[in-house]
This record gives C-alpha cells, sequence and structure tokens, in this order.
C-alpha cells in the first residue's frame, strides 16, 4: 500500500500533536484558511454571475467559524430558531440569514419573520399559514421539490419523491393557487438535492426543473439551487469539478435570465462542502488490542464525538500523527461508547502504539455539531487555527455542564 501520510503533518506550520499537549485529547481542530480556500473556489467556479454565498450552518455552529464566514462575505442558511441567534451573536443581521425549516412549529417561522430573517417555505400547509398571517407584507422562498434522486446514499438524499423535504413540483398547480388566493410575495424560489453529489448532470437537471418552475412567478429576485458537492474523503477521492459545474449552470442561468426577461441573483447553500475539510478530530490510542480476528485500536473518543461512521457509513480518512514511518498493519479503529462503535473497518495504518495520537480527517462537517454526552462522556475542545495562530474557540466540557440542567439532586 503506498503511503498518503506526509511525514510532518502541520496545519499552518503547527504541529497537531502539540495542540493536544496545550489543549488535550479529544481535540477538534479547524484550519481557516481551508476555509477561505473553499469559499474562493465557488467564487471563481461562477464568476461573472450575481451569485451569493448561503453558507448552511447546521454543518458546524462554533461562532468562531461563523465569525470567519461573515468575515470572508459569505451569508447564512440556518434551520432553528438556535442557528439562527448564533449568527445573530456572529454579527449577522437577520436580513442576512435564510431560515429553511422542515416541518417546524409555525411559530418558530413567525419568531424568523418577526427578526428579520428570509422564510423558506417548505409545505403548503405553512404556505398558507404564511399568507394567512403575511399577505403581501412579508417576503418569501419556497423550496420546491424536484423529484430527482441525487447523492452519496439515500439518508443525505433530499430531493427524491419520497423525501420529507419541500413541495412536490407536481404540486404546482397548488402553490399557485394558495399564492394567488393571499399575494404572497414570493421572492425565490429554492432547491437542495442532497449531500456528495459528484457529477455536474443532476445539479444540471434540477435547475432546468427550477428554471421552468420559476416561469411561473413574475417577481422573482433568487434562484436558490442549494449545495451537495461532493468533497475528497481520501487521497485520490473523485470530487465535485467546480470549474466544470460553474461554467454549465452559470451558461444555463445566463440563458434563463435572458428568457425571465432580467437578471436574478443565483445562491448556492453549501455546508459540508465549506467546511469539512478544514476539520480534524485528533484522538489518543488507549488500548491496542490483538484478536485472533481483528487488531483493534481503542481511542479516547467515540460515536458520542463523531456519529458519522455509525450513522452514514461515512470514511474519515486516519492519519497516525506519532509513528508515520511505521510499518503497515490492519486495524478496526473503535471508540470507547458501550455500543458497535466504530470509526474505521480493516484500516491499514503505520504501527499504531498506546497513546499515539491519531487524526481523523474531514472532521469539520457534522462532527461536533452531531455530537452528545452518550455514556455521560463530556464533548471536547475546540480550537481555530487562522493566520499562523492557534484559537481555543471553545472549551471541553466538564461534568458541572452535563448536571446543570438538571433538578434531581
Amino acid at each position: 500500500m503506498q503511503r498518503t501520510e506526509p511525514q510532518n503533518y502541520l496545519i499552518q506550520g503547527i504541529d497537531p500533536i502539540q495542540l493536544t499537549e496545550q489543549f488535550g485529547s479529544p481535540l477538534y481542530v479547524y484550519d481557516g484558511g481551508t476555509i477561505r480556500r473553499k469559499v474562493a473556489e465557488l467564487l471563481h467556479a461562477f464568476a461573472g454571475i450575481n451569485m451569493k454565498i448561503k453558507y448552511a450552518c447546521k454543518a458546524n455552529t462554533n461562532l468562531a467559524v461563523l465569525k470567519l464566514m461573515r468575515e470572508i462575505g459569505v451569508e447564512l442558511d440556518v434551520v432553528s430558531p438556535g442557528e439562527l441567534e448564533m449568527g445573530k451573536l456572529a454579527g449577522y443581521n437577520a436580513s442576512q440569514i435564510t431560515f429553511t425549516p422542515s416541518g417546524v412549529p409555525f411559530e418558530e417561522v413567525r419568531e424568523a419573520v418577526e427578526t428579520g430573517a428570509i422564510v423558506n417555505v417548505d409545505s403548503l400547509p405553512l404556505l398558507e399559514w404564511f399568507g394567512q398571517t403575511y399577505g403581501n407584507t412579508k417576503p418569501c422562498l419556497i423550496r420546491i421539490k424536484p423529484n430527482v434522486a441525487a447523492g452519496g446514499n439515500i439518508k443525505i438524499m433530499t430531493a427524491h419523491a419520497d423525501s420529507k423535504f419541500g413541495i412536490s413540483v407536481l404540486l404546482l398547480d397548488q402553490i399557485l393557487e394558495v399564492v394567488k388566493k393571499y399575494d404572497i410575495k414570493i421572492i425565490g424560489l429554492h432547491q437542495h438535492t442532497g449531500s456528495d453529489i459528484k457529477d455536474a448532470e443532476p445539479f444540471l437537471k434540477v435547475a432546468d426543473i427550477l428554471f421552468e418552475t420559476a416561469k411561473h412567478f413574475p417577481h422573482l429576485e433568487i434562484i436558490d439551487l442549494g449545495g451537495g458537492f461532493k468533497v475528497s474523503y481520501l487521497p485520490g477521492d473523485a470530487i465535485t469539478d467546480m470549474d466544470l459545474l460553474g461554467e454549465k449552470i452559470s451558461e444555463r442561468f445566463k440563458t434563463f435570465c435572458k428568457e425571465y426577461g432580467r437578471e436574478l441573483q443565483l445562491w448556492f447553500e453549501p455546508g459540508k462542502f465549506l467546511v469539512s475539510e478544514s476539520g480534524y478530530l485528533l484522538v489518543k490510542t488507549t488500548v491496542v488490542k490483538e484478536d485472533p480476528a481483528r487488531n483493534f485500536v481503542h481511542v479516547d473518543s467515540g460515536l458520542n464525538h463523531l456519529i458519522r461512521p455509525m450513522m452514514y457509513g461515512s470514511y474519515h480518512h486516519i492519519l497516525n500523527l506519532s509513528n508515520p514511518d511505521g510499518a503497515l498493519k490492519s486495524y478496526n479503529v473503535v471508540g470507547y461508547i458501550c455500543e458497535t462503535d466504530t470509526f474505521a473497518s480493516d484500516r491499514e495504518l503505520p504501527e499504531v502504539r498506546k497513546d499515539d495520537i491519531l487524526a481523523f480527517l474531514n472532521a469539520g462537517a457534522y462532527g461536533f455539531t452531531m455530537s452528545s454526552n452518550y455514556n455521560a462522556r463530556l464533548r471536547p475542545a475546540e480550537v481555530l487555527i487562522d493566520n499562523g495562530q492557534a484559537r481555543l474557540v471553545r472549551r471541553r466540557e466538564t461534568l458541572e455542564d452535563l448536571l446543570q440542567t438538571q433538578l434531581g439532586m
């Protein structure tokens, strides 16, 4: 097996092993330079288009990350009142935040509208309520379900016919009837196909559906094509060709705007694409167990910190930072949770020893945000590295944090 690990693995010139010595293990680390690079890639791909990036912050809501996004001109897409408030704490104006709910209580929608966010309506009952409540006084977008299946696996596909998300394009007549009934101010149409989409074709297919649907709404300002761009999980992994995708969608968008009669703004809502590659989960080996069937590497973390491998079957490349030149051996890398808790199976790594530091790559998205206190375990600290400086942006939890909301003592 060819080695892929750098011999001296550094993040902006900082040794991650030193980070664990300073801040402890396990530890989430985010590289601000990578986030800046991913934003630049997307902007470059759509140069010449009136395009806006709305970061789908459910991927990573650390306030330092949100502040970085704001500083580099990226706006927000949120899915809950909590995320909306975090965006405001990070310095965003409510008008820079889109609220894209999924079957939430209508009171949450009211809160978002009243604070000044733009709501993305995802169901006919919500559209009816929105019309009854606001008529033509407040703008909104409509989330269309184009009935296209695309994505890494069924759990992260969001635009197929059986998906809970959005209003089916087949219900267009009913949508138009409700809009006309209340004279609702529809300023945009939105769709989100899914995640880990590699090829341009699904994006182009849903774009064509949305462009055609848009012709029924005469006062649009925005076409929102969501996100879902494929990121690299292992060396040599195929990813979305952003320049090619940008060229093809831009061409179609320009044609649509010409047919529509005026220029609209094109929105994208990447989440994982912007932050996944920036993140590392650093862990320490606690036990190396040589079993007749498997060699097991136990680490001081688990599905409570990074649930994606168990939930989605996702792949995270693993580096042995402490022994990068060791002889390759096959391991199951497992966590400390009292469940089947596997990060990787039959993974070849340089020989792993007790107290070695391992790095799980692509941990910047849906890592800490999906973490829990299962088994009464504490969540790790988070560090942001930007401009060559490492800064603690979330302290490690304590037992007091776990107990502070309990009333049974």
